[in-house]
């Protein structure tokens, strides 16, 4: 993707996008033609850039009745490999594009490992560390090992788990999108009772269903013996990366260990499937950090979110606009925590 026919393919074809994605290590699927779909319907759109040998989908959203956007390029920017040079032509890119979208500013968050010469060079080139919605740490399970070695790199409690779940009628079963109402419900209980925030069941419908248009969404579910659905996972891949964004378990599940077969059972057959990479994506507090550590694998930790100031005026606007939607996000949760509280009383 070096030459510029190439690029110039690229940046406007679908097709060309997706493939040199995948031909990047990490492949990640938040940068796909998929996701820009699934995007759309919340207004986002896509523009590509594509320079020096980088390239990322930046996401552009309007900032309510005025005639600015906001870009994102989540887990950009992606290259078959990154120098300092790289990142400079790519990022004047980025500035051509965002003036041209009328954006107020850009963020992005690659999948770059902290403690590298990286972040440097993007603060070198620009950018400024900012937050980012996409998770600062993650578990990467090395799948191009044979299965033997996987189950010894669990932890010896979990493995116990794992055949405990088995022992008591748990089977692991491959589903389509006629599950998703079932995936939809144990996600939510889950968020409820963890203090996530959740989105429609529509949102993970279109993305399920995006993914699984190029035959890279799995969606899995741990029933018990009387069929019922105890845990959930979600599995959305590209290129040789397999990644869990959403998943959940019942009380139930919790109690019969359904989530520790899940979960061995949704890396032993993506390894089957040809992934060369399982991401356990996120350690967002404590106690899924834990149960994530048993499975194995190592913790990499990123550079985090950089913002690229473009009208730093508007951009000003923008932040006291997001402040107020996400106050309004965790009140709307605390509220139904609450509800539901209250309905589980006797």
């Amino acid at each position: 993707m070096s030459a510029p026919a190439s690029s110039a393919r690229a940046a406007e074809d679908a097709f060309a996008w997706d493939e040199f994605v995948a031909s990047t290590p990490l492949s990640p699927y938040l940068q796909t033609s998929a996701w820009a779909r699934v995007k759309a319907r919340n207004g986002w759109r896509a523009r590509r850039v594509l320079a020096g040998g980088a390239g990322a989908q930046l996401l552009a959203h309007p900032i309510g009745p005025l005639p600015w956007s906001v870009g994102y390029a989540p887990r950009g920017p992606i290259a078959a490999r990154l120098d300092e040079e790289s990142v400079l032509t790519w990022t004047e890119g980025v500035r051509r594009a965002a003036r041209g979208e009328r954006l107020s500013h850009v963020v992005i968050d690659p999948e770059i490992e902290a403690g590298g010469p990286e972040l440097g060079w993007f603060r070198r080139a620009g950018w400024r560390p900012t937050a980012s919605p996409q998770p600062a740490r993650s578990r990467w399970i090395d799948l191009t090992v044979g299965e033997e070695a996987l189950w010894a790199d669990l932890r010896a409690k979990w493995r116990q788990y794992v055949q405990k779940a088995r022992r008591g009628g748990i089977a692991v079963v491959e589903a389509g999108p006629e599950r998703l109402g079932d995936f939809y419900a144990i996600y939510v209980e889950t968020a409820l009772r963890a203090g996530f925030t959740y989105r429609t069941e529509a949102t993970y419908r279109v993305t399920f269903e995006a993914f699984a248009a190029h035959g890279r969404a799995r969606l899995l579910f741990a029933d018990g013996p009387d069929g019922r659905p105890q845990a959930t996972l979600m599995l959305l891949g590209w290129g040789r990366r397999i990644v869990e964004p959403y998943g959940g378990m019942t009380r139930e599940g919790a109690d019969s260990r359904a989530n520790y077969l899940l979960k061995w059972e949704a890396i032993r057959s993506s390894r089957e499937a040809g992934y060369a990479l399982y991401d356990l994506w996120g350690l967002s507090h404590a106690g899924i950090e834990q149960f994530k550590v048993g499975f194995g694998g190592r913790e990499v930790d990123f550079i985090g979110g950089l913002e690229l100031p473009v009208r730093p005026v508007v951009r000003r606007a923008v932040q006291t606009a997001q402040a107020a939607r996400v106050l309004l996000a965790r009140r709307r949760l605390e509220r139904e925590r609450r509800v539901t509280a209250e309905g589980a009383e006797p």
